[in-house]
């Protein structure tokens, strides 16, 4: 295992001094299903490496037994090997149309499901040691992570327990998930974990801004990844997905093909904002979700929720972000 607290106190150290310059980013993801997850870490790892965020750790939300080593392929081969690592630690499985062992088969990388931290004590850890109200948590997955931080007793680590640890520390999370103004069934709000969005949601007070499956359906990228070189994470990652993923594959034809940005979007405005040119902002309402991937909108004045609305055209948009995802801003 890496030298989590040692890594973790540096990264601290260093994010310090530029909280009010850079938003200091966990990324909660449920890497190696739809390859969102990797353009959205992807476009992290530049936005961390132009200076524009920081990035205190990343978050596993699935248990699929090479979705840790990929994270950390992704993260080393973007020169950000650093990075610390969590996952939720609920018995490991394989799932071979996902894109992760593709990666770990091709790029470097030392951590593994065994190796990497539980996910709640990585949290807990790098809270107690932040700022107060200085994290970004950008969730992208269901959000079990989420729930078991924030029924967490304390410990060595902190005393206070989970629930007031996230009202002291945290920001403001920046989530994927749900529909808006309202609609069922969303796989970030469902995740086949009946209730936890529910229950997560009801037990937040800081501000929330939702990024809903209606935006990042809208904005179609990754085609443009055939040109890329066969050895980037990218190529590989899009093209084992494009090829096996269930809703995909009828459709390969030999190529990568265009795919929703539903992750990226999330990452652009937790690190960009963009309001007022990306995206228009939904306030003063509150999400009142189902315990089945349901949710709607009310309008309520004393609410801190809020959600994006599409401004600027999707292709257009589609284009910034393809070049987010490969650097080239």
């Amino acid at each position: 295992m890496k030298q989590i607290r040692l890594l973790v106190s540096v990264v601290i150290f260093f994010c310090s001094i530029n909280t009010f310059s850079q938003p200091n980013l966990i990324f909660d993801t449920d890497f190696g299903g739809d390859a969102d997850d990797l353009g959205a870490l992807a476009m992290l790892n530049h936005f961390s490496n132009k200076g524009e965020c920081n990035i205190l750790a990343v978050m596993a939300w699935t248990t699929e037994e090479y979705a840790v080593p990929a994270i950390d392929a992704v993260n080393t081969f973007f020169g950000n090997a650093a990075i610390p690592i969590g996952v939720r630690k609920a018995g490991k499985y394989y799932e071979n149309w996902n894109y992760s062992k593709p990666i770990v088969d091709v790029f470097e990388h030392d951590e593994t499901y065994e190796s990497a931290a539980e996910a709640t004590t990585l949290y807990r850890q790098i809270l107690s040691e932040s700022a107060d109200s200085s994290v970004v948590i950008v969730t992208v997955g269901p959000l079990k992570n989420i729930e078991n931080l924030l029924k967490s007793e304390r410990d060595s680590i902190s005393s206070l327990p989970g629930k007031e640890l996230v009202e002291l520390k945290v920001k403001e999370f920046v989530m994927m998930g749900g529909k808006f103004p309202q609609g069922e069934n969303e796989w970030n709000f469902d995740g086949n974990m009946l209730g936890v969005t529910r229950r997560v949601i009801e037990n937040i007070t800081v501000p929330i801004i939702f990024s809903g499956y209606e935006l990042g359906s809208e904005i179609h990228t990754a085609e443009m990844f055939n040109d890329l070189n066969k050895n980037h994470p990218l190529y590989i990652g899009f093209m084992h997905f494009s090829a096996n993923a269930p809703w995909m594959k009828h459709n390969y034809k030999g190529r990568i093909l265009d795919n929703a940005t539903y992750d990226q979007t999330a990452v652009l405005y937790a690190v960009r904002n963009g309001v007022g040119a990306y995206w228009d902002k939904s306030e003063r309402g509150v999400c009142i979700p189902d315990d089945t991937g349901g949710n709607k909108w009310l309008q309520d004045n004393n609410a801190n929720h809020s959600y994006l609305i599409l401004k600027m055209q999707n292709d257009t948009l589609a284009k910034k972000i393809e070049a987010f995802m490969l650097g080239e801003f």
